[in-house]
């Protein structure tokens, strides 16, 4: 039973319980006080009448100031009576009869994704899934929020507990392809078991549920997922890695797409000579031999940029090339100030993302950690967003800072913290939601990652017949099929003007083919390694694939 429903039963039994208490005192009233010889049931009636408001009472007008007084009382009871029926009774009704609510049941979906939770990563692989024309439908708990999704427009979405193995026969897991827990550890791992126990060929189902604490991974496959992701170490990993001063380690953490071929962002930092260069006039292939695929400017990604395009100390590059190629153009993105000083690097927030993130550079570089616990690793303790504790963390003279926290809004306003009290310091931030993304570029971050998009890619990488190479990068590197390709040279099928992407490579007969132009030609087998934003590998797959 509803709440509003339990609320107007028991308002419906107060209301009978106070008429009869007021009739049988009308009807005392009048037989003591006006000699009134009508029955109880008439006097019943009276009261009714007056409660409701459908009458001014057949015993008017009343002889005497007690019963004058009675009934001014039970007058202004029925008034109160019917306005605490409003909110108690009417609104809710009226409430529940205009509303639309979600379905709890979706017998008629078969070839579908159900994702138990509605989180900014399952949003992420949502998109992912629409551009690939794959079934979804999400499981949501609690009623409320089940209904705003719904009101919002989202049809593919039922109510009901995900630990339910009744709510998940009712989402129709059986016919499922794969089943994603998105919710929080330890709901994740019942969501696992209660999928395994709806379904009964557990083969057919692919599960794959994903953890906060690497920790209890184990536990989840225990239950009975086929996967068990963790993308906040990857996110750490990526975002300790664009923090080091070690030219190899940066380069190393590249995408290789073949034997010595790789891709890699690279960040261009304050002092660098490219800075103030355009991209025509900075002669990169020239001096280095690596190519420019894209370019990232306060969260805009271009591919590829405009030859006028003006290069900055925030401008991420995303570049293909050999190692030694890729590593002779990070010197040029590095200053000479950095490539002599080894400074610090501060890591604010030290949950799974930080300690990640502090791990990749422990034995490259000094790490400082700020946090607001006092655990084991910690060197400050203290709220990064105030200048007194920044101060203490060295953040002055630190090379970059790596923020970390759970809050994106605590960490836009630790942005520009950190930006007020060491301007040149490099802030590399972890984004929850891609909402926020750029929120943070204006704040000052020069490189941002969200968590929903690398959690997103992951599970896409794992869910559909493609491979997203990096996950834990800004750009979405994918190895994927474009039967939509056979057949069609890359300018005729305006590739780059349609979707916004780039192919970086071909794979044929076991061969990397990297020397492409508007004529090549895509044949039936190819694989293609393609790079760009969400958005427009979205739309390269909704055309081609």
């Amino acid at each position: 039973m509803g709440k509003w429903r339990r609320r107007t039963a028991a308002y419906l039994i107060a209301i009978t319980v106070v008429v009869l208490l007021f009739a049988i005192a009308y009807h005392h009233g009048m037989r003591t006080f006006e000699g009134s010889e009508r029955s109880f049931l008439h006097h019943l009636r009276v009261v009714v009448e007056t409660f409701t408001t459908t009458g001014y009472g057949s015993d008017a007008p009343w002889e005497t100031d007690v019963m004058n007084a009675f009934v001014i009382v039970m007058d202004i009871t029925g008034v109160v009576l019917i306005f605490m029926a409003l909110p108690a009774f009417v609104f809710p009704l009226f409430e529940e009869t205009l509303s639309t609510t979600p379905p709890t049941a979706a017998e008629e979906a078969e070839d579908h994704v159900l994702i138990c939770g509605h989180t900014p990563r399952g949003r992420v692989l949502r998109e992912e899934l629409r551009a690939r024309d794959v079934p979804y439908l999400f499981v949501v708990g609690d009623g409320d929020e089940a209904a705003d999704i719904y009101d919002a427009g989202e049809e593919h979405v039922v109510h009901g507990d995900p630990e339910d193995v009744e709510t998940l026969r009712n989402a129709n897991v059986g016919a499922a392809t794969a089943l994603v827990a998105d919710a929080d550890d330890e709901t994740n791992a019942s969501i696992v078991l209660s999928a395994r126990e709806a379904v009964d060929d557990a083969d057919g189902l692919r599960v794959v549920s994903l953890v906060e604490d690497e920790d209890v991974a184990d536990y989840h496959r225990y239950a009975g997922a086929d996967e068990v992701l963790s993308p906040r170490r990857l996110l750490g990993e990526s975002l300790g890695a664009k923090a080091t001063a070690s030219v190899s380690d940066e380069v190393g953490d590249g995408v290789e797409i073949g034997e010595d071929f790789q891709i890699a962002e690279l960040l261009v930092h304050h002092g660098s000579p490219l800075v103030g260069e355009t991209v025509a006039g900075s002669g990169i292939g020239e001096r280095t031999g690596a190519n420019v695929l894209g370019a990232w400017d306060d969260g805009e990604f271009e591919s590829p940029p405009r030859p006028e395009r003006v290069i900055d100390e925030h401008t991420v590059l995303l570049v293909v090339g050999t190692e030694a190629e890729l590593e002779a153009l990070k010197e040029l993105t590095l200053s000479e100030t950095r490539n002599r000083r080894r400074g610090s690097v501060v890591v604010v927030g030290y949950g799974m993302v930080g300690h990640s993130a502090a791990a990749e550079l422990r034995g490259r570089d000094e790490v400082i950690v700020v946090d607001e616990r006092d655990d084991p690793g910690v060197d400050v303790v203290g709220d990064a967003t105030q200048r007194e504790t920044l101060e203490k963390a060295g953040v002055e003279d630190a090379r970059a800072v790596v923020l970390a926290l759970d809050s994106d809004t605590t960490t836009i306003f630790a942005t520009l913290a950190v930006k007020q009290v060491a301007p040149r310091a490099e802030v590399i931030v972890r984004a929850n939601d891609a909402e926020s993304v750029p929120k943070l570029y204006r704040a000052g971050a020069e490189y941002v990652l969200s968590l929903s998009t690398v959690s997103g890619r992951l599970l896409a990488s794992h869910l559909l017949d493609e491979e997203v190479l990096r996950p834990e990068t800004q750009v979405d590197l994918i190895r994927t099929r474009a039967p939509g390709l056979e057949g069609r040279t890359l300018a005729g099928a305006n590739v780059r003007a349609a979707t916004g992407c780039t192919v970086v490579a071909v794979e044929r007969d076991g061969d990397l083919r990297t020397d492409l132009g508007p004529d090549t030609r895509i044949l039936a087998g190819d694989a293609l390694v393609v790079a760009g934003t969400d958005d427009s590998v979205n739309r390269f797959n909704e055309l081609f694939c």
